[in-house]
């Protein structure tokens, strides 16, 4: 049940929605600890929740949850698996939310999660003239093994990430790289959201 929410908001009516139907949901989010206020009940990963509030409490229905304060699984994360009544009291959670995932393995909604350096099952899609990977591994078709470093040689300057994420593509088929970034984890460097293409 949700409390009052004083004037109505054009997300609160979204919220209403979503939290009607929470046999569905694996994890929700509400704005006010205790479970109160709006909420958002998310099923599958999402890297960009578009949230105009912040976080408070969160319900774990299954699974481990990975939340950031930033879209694309960046800036603070923290990986939640039970019911927290108050994330700033627990974990020192400031409050903004902007994407969440599941991390860990198992059957549909959760699926395989994209993180960690070491080995593991990452994600793609293929389209008709590119394929993206948000965090492109280094064994088969690019989302079993290990991350792929964004600078094997040490420091990850944007050149030698980019001529990584060439030498990613070039292996998966590809002629090239149109887009990557680096997403840093345990203090080492690794690509993320490459985009590989076919050039004319």
């Amino acid at each position: 049940m949700l409390t009052h929410w004083g004037k109505t908001q054009p997300w609160a009516l979204l919220a209403a929605v979503v939290i009607a139907a929470p046999a569905l949901a694996s994890v929700t989010v509400y704005r006010d600890p205790g479970f109160r206020g709006p909420a958002v009940a998310v099923e599958r990963a999402n890297a960009n929740l578009g949230l105009r509030f912040p976080v408070s409490s969160v319900r774990v229905a299954r699974g481990e949850w990975e939340l950031c304060s930033e879209p694309n699984f960046r800036g603070r994360c923290l990986l939640v698996a039970q019911n927290t009544a108050n994330l700033r009291a627990t974990y020192g959670w400031a409050g903004p939310l902007q994407s969440v995932r599941p991390r860990n393995d198992g059957p549909p909604p959760f699926g395989p999660p994209p993180g960690g350096g070491g080995g593991g099952r990452s994600e793609t899609l293929r389209g008709m003239a590119s394929q993206f990977w948000p965090a492109p591994r280094t064994g088969g078709d690019g989302t079993v093994g290990s991350r792929v470093l964004a600078c094997p040689r040490g420091s990850a300057p944007a050149n030698c990430a980019s001529e990584n994420a060439n030498s990613f593509c070039r292996r998966q088929g590809w002629t090239r790289q149109a887009y990557n970034r680096m997403e840093t984890e345990a203090g080492r460097n690794y690509l993320a959201d490459v985009l590989c293409v076919r050039s004319m």
